[in-house]
Order: structure tokens, then C-alpha cells, then sequence
């Protein structure tokens, strides 16, 4: 049996290995996977397995996998094709009989409005249509999709959106891959369930800006525009449209409560609380000094 993460060149990926290996699972029981098999040199250098693997390369899924492995499909960002992306593991667990694909989805995937979320959903059914044992992870919002703008939170005084009073029940990236390392070593009771996680508290965007103003002893408030003037306001620093359009219709969905989770399933899964958003700004204010 080996645990095989898939985008371990990534963050959150990478973050599952560590927190598997924290967690005393054998290096060599980790397959760590990716694209660039160079970015994994410190995982290799530790122990774990490393194992190109392309989603778009169908040859470098051949063999991935095996029978009783139990694999963490992360889902890409290669909007366009990450459906297709994703069929491809999706078919190469099932060839393989792997015991159980976890997948990071998104919040209330199979029911939300947002339009991130229809890429998840359209995955979510392709791993029920397969029969493949799995367990989903419907990964909330990362404190560090905020924590990352900082910068031009504290260079404009503002941070911009169009969410409202709408709240945010984020947590840090650490814990989602806490949880996805706690459900791959021990799957038998998670199997077949999906759970919404996210952060113990919620925020609103202004309780953000608020704690950035605290955190850096500087002012900081929050500007909730109309949607056509936060569109605007992004395309003017630079975003293309499209992407500009895609973050204030999650804005829109998050004043509606499509990013509010109360579940308390992440808690649970890690077995102490969330990381508070208080903790990761003043973090983020501490590395940028």
C-alpha cells in the first residue's frame, strides 16, 4: 500500500506530505507527484517516493497506481481543462483498484451558485459515476487567499470587494491538509462521506479589514462596491477581465453565504481548532516586516 498525493509541487499538496510524515507514515509509504519532479528535491532528499505526473500526459498516469493504494487527487487550477484533468486520475484509480481517492473539492459543491464551484461538481459526479471508494473534501476558503494581498491591503488602506456583510469561514492551508493527511491514514470511516470544512470562525470582509488595520497598526477599511464597480476596480489593477469577473461572483456567492461553514467537520477531522484569522494576519504582517 502506498499513499500517493497528486500536485505535491504545490502548496496544499505539499503541505499533505509533511503533515502524512508528521503523522509517522513511513516515507517510503508516500508517493509525492507532480510535473516538475525538480520542485520535489526536498521530499526526495527526506525519503519519500517522487513520480512525475502530468493530468495531461495519459503515459504518466500509466502505472501510477496500484491496487490498495490510496490516493489524494488535488484538484488543479487549469481552468478549462481540469475536468478533463481530473477524469483522467479518476479512470487510472479505477483501472489501478486503488482502495480510496480523496478529493479536494470545493464548498457545497454539488449545490452552489458559484461558478468555481461547477468544475468540482462536474468531479465530484465523475468519481460517484466510476464506483472508485472515495472520500470528499470540500475545502472552504484559504486565510492565506488574504493573507497573500496584504500588500496592496496596506499600500490603498482598503481592502476592496463586493461581499457585503457576508460571511467567510476560512482557515489555513495547514489545516486542510492536516485533514486530508488524517482521512489518508486512517479512510475506513470516512469512506463514501463529504464533508464541508472551514474555519470555527467566520468573518465578514470589514472584520478582515479590521484586523489587517489591528495587526499592522496602520488604517485599513473595507470598501463594499457593486459588483460592476469591484469588476472594474480589478481589471484597472490589472486583472484580466475574466479572471477579474470569476473573483466578484465569489464576492457575490460569499454575500449570499456560499464560503459560510458551520459544520465543524475540519475540527473534528484535525482534532484541535483552526487556525484564527487574528493569528494568520499578524503572521503575515511579522514575515513582511
Amino acid at each position: 500500500m502506498s499513499i500517493i498525493v497528486t500536485g505535491a509541487t504545490g502548496h496544499l499538496g505539499h503541505l499533505v506530505v509533511d503533515k502524512l510524515l508528521d503523522r509517522g507514515v513511513p516515507a517510503g509509504d508516500i508517493v509525492a507527484t507532480g510535473r516538475n519532479v525538480a520542485a520535489l528535491e526536498d521530499l526526495d532528499k527526506a525519503g519519500v517516493r517522487v513520480r512525475r505526473v502530468d493530468f495531461s500526459d495519459p503515459a504518466s498516469l500509466e502505472g501510477a497506481f496500484a491496487e490498495n493504494d490510496r490516493v489524494l487527487l488535488v484538484s488543479t487550477n487549469d481552468m478549462g481543462a481540469r475536468v478533463a484533468q481530473h477524469q483522467a486520475v479518476i479512470d487510472a484509480a479505477k483501472n489501478a483498484g486503488v482502495d480510496v481517492l480523496v478529493y479536494t473539492s470545493g464548498p457545497y459543491a454539488s449545490t452552489s451558485p458559484m461558478k468555481l464551484m461547477a468544475d468540482h461538481r462536474l468531479t465530484e459526479e465523475a468519481i460517484a459515476t466510476s464506483g472508485v471508494p472515495a472520500i470528499i473534501l470540500r475545502n472552504g476558503w484559504y486565510l492565506e487567499n488574504y493573507t497573500a494581498q496584504l500588500d496592496a491591503y496596506l499600500d490603498h488602506g482598503a481592502v476592496l470587494g463586493s461581499a457585503g456583510e457576508g460571511r467567510i469561514s476560512a482557515a489555513a492551508r495547514a489545516d486542510y491538509a492536516e485533514a486530508a493527511a488524517a482521512v489518508l491514514t486512517d479512510p475506513t470511516e470516512h469512506i463514501g462521506h463529504s464533508y464541508e470544512l472551514g474555519g470555527d470562525a467566520s468573518f465578514t470582509l470589514g472584520e478582515l479589514a479590521d484586523a489587517v488595520a489591528v495587526a499592522s497598526g496602520k488604517p485599513v477599511v473595507y470598501a463594499d462596491l457593486p459588483a460592476a464597480e469591484h469588476t472594474a476596480a480589478l481589471v484597472a489593477a490589472g486583472l484580466p477581465e475574466p479572471a477579474a469577473e470569476t473573483f466578484v461572483d465569489v464576492d457575490q456567492s460569499a454575500r449570499d453565504g456560499a464560503l459560510f461553514i458551520d459544520s465543524g467537520a475540519l475540527r473534528r477531522l484535525i482534532g484541535h481548532p483552526t487556525t484564527p484569522l487574528a493569528d494568520a494576519i499578524k503572521q503575515a504582517v511579522a514575515d513582511a516586516d
